[in-house]
């Protein structure tokens, strides 16, 4: 039924919550923000930098740009390599590989971190592409992305699933027509899956791979 796989990455490929909260946290102190809630701070991983500063701080357009780039600066210090890559995940992305599947990374982080990324720890091997925002598109929308894939690289929307751990991954499949996996491991939680209108929700990358074969 499928054959093209899209991965969303942090959250879903790898854990990034340390290199993320991290540096969200130094750029925060430029503006007087210390010790805030985790709750608040893990709400960034995933989305746009922009869309998540001006949702979470209410910042204006030049002190959500300043935030940014105080966030890069720190982030790109080798900061974006502190990942863990989840259970299982390469096993499942080699059996893909394996068994004629294409897999994809779909992700709303900026193209030329999401590639440096994969390639350090390793999975860049399994991924046909990689489909991400340029530096400057702050954008957190997976839609356009998912449907950049589907035209560029010809592929049939009814063959074409995506998988990610939250909102924003599952409301763009929606949107651009594609059905969709929801990971519970990941950041986002199961009821934001479900009303979201996952096609699944699963628990590990076993069950992920349970619907895929």
């Amino acid at each position: 039924m499928y054959r093209f796989i899209m991965f969303d990455l942090d959250g879903t490929l790898t854990d990034s919550g340390r290199s993320v909260i991290s540096c969200v946290e130094h750029a925060l102190k430029h503006f007087g923000y210390t010790d805030q809630p985790m709750d608040k701070l893990r709400t960034f991983i995933g989305p746009s930098l922009h869309d998540s500063f001006i949702r979470e701080y209410g910042m204006n357009e030049q002190d959500c740009e300043k935030a940014i780039a105080l966030y890069r600066k720190e982030y790109e210090s080798e900061k974006m390599y502190d990942v863990d890559i989840y259970e299982g995940i390469p096993q499942l992305l080699k059996d893909l590989k394996e068994n004629g599947f294409v897999s994809y990374v779909i992700t709303s982080k900026p193209l030329i971190f999401s590639e440096k990324i994969l390639e350090r720890i390793g999975l860049a091997q399994y991924f046909e592409h990689i489909v991400g925002p340029e530096i400057g598109d702050n954008s957190s929308d997976k839609k356009r992305l998912i449907e950049k894939a589907v035209a560029e690289f010809g592929l049939k929307k009814q063959e074409c699933i995506m998988i990610g751990d939250t909102k924003f991954d599952i409301l763009g499949a929606r949107g651009a027509g594609i059905d969709s996996i929801g990971v519970t491991y990941g950041y986002g939680k199961e009821e934001e899956l479900k009303e979201s209108g996952a096609t699944y929700i699963v628990p590990d990358t076993k069950a992920v791979a349970e619907i895929l074969y």
